[in-house]
């Protein structure tokens, strides 16, 4: 990481000009949060900040999430801010909510990814990748979701992940998988979980935080 990670750790929601960038509620970062305290000794700030993709205030932050369901198209100050913030260190989770590989978003965004940083860098992740065993342990790579699983966008189960590593660190992880809907709810209900979904969650920011 080329800058200090600020103390308490502050879920960052990247805020762009062209597509829904709030579409998943905020009761998803709040889930995630609740995790981080639950299972980790990370102190957290209680609530996310929406930080604008062009804004300088980016770089105060070493992870940022970015989500939604339409067009994906970078201003120019927004792919300057992004490739340098990748390049810097930064980490950016990016979730396309359609869950499906030929939708708008996930179109669009892989184009913008391609422009950024050259065609092929958007890879798949392997299941042996570190941020799969970072804490949790998920021996089969990335854990599914139920929007996959009840058939919606391309009826796909995604077994994979896609990233952008840059100088031996995954700094770009890309989902078709839709965590951000899958983790959209109160986390007072997570009780009624056979098992807890979140706890991938855990395993992204706390790769983000470290590697």
């Amino acid at each position: 990481m080329l800058f200090p990670v600020p103390t308490p750790f502050t879920f960052v929601r990247l805020q762009y000009r062209s597509g829904d960038w709030d579409a998943v509620d905020e009761r998803m970062p709040a889930n995630l949060l609740h995790s981080l305290v639950q299972y980790t000794q990370v102190p957290v700030d209680p609530k996310e900040k929406v930080v604008a993709l062009d804004s300088p205030e980016l770089f105060r932050y070493p992870f940022c999430y970015l989500s939604g369901h339409r067009l994906v198209q970078f201003s120019a100050p927004e792919k300057k801010n992004f490739e340098q913030y990748v390049r810097g260190g930064g980490f950016v989770f990016v979730d396309d909510c359609n869950h499906d590989i030929d939708g708008l978003f996930a179109r669009s965004f892989e184009e913008q990814m391609r422009v950024c940083f050259g065609a092929g860098a958007l890879k798949k992740l392997p299941k042996t990748h570190p941020i799969y065993s970072q804490f949790f342990k998920f021996p089969d790579g990335p854990p599914n979701t139920g929007f996959e699983l009840n058939g919606w966008g391309d009826d796909l189960v995604h077994d994979y992940l896609k990233g952008i590593t840059l100088n031996g660190r995954l700094a770009v992880l890309y989902s078709n998988k839709d965590y951000g809907c899958e983790w959209d709810y109160d986390f007072r209900n997570k009780r009624f979980l056979a098992e807890d979904n979140t706890k991938f969650g855990v395993n992204i920011i706390l790769y983000a935080l470290t590697a």
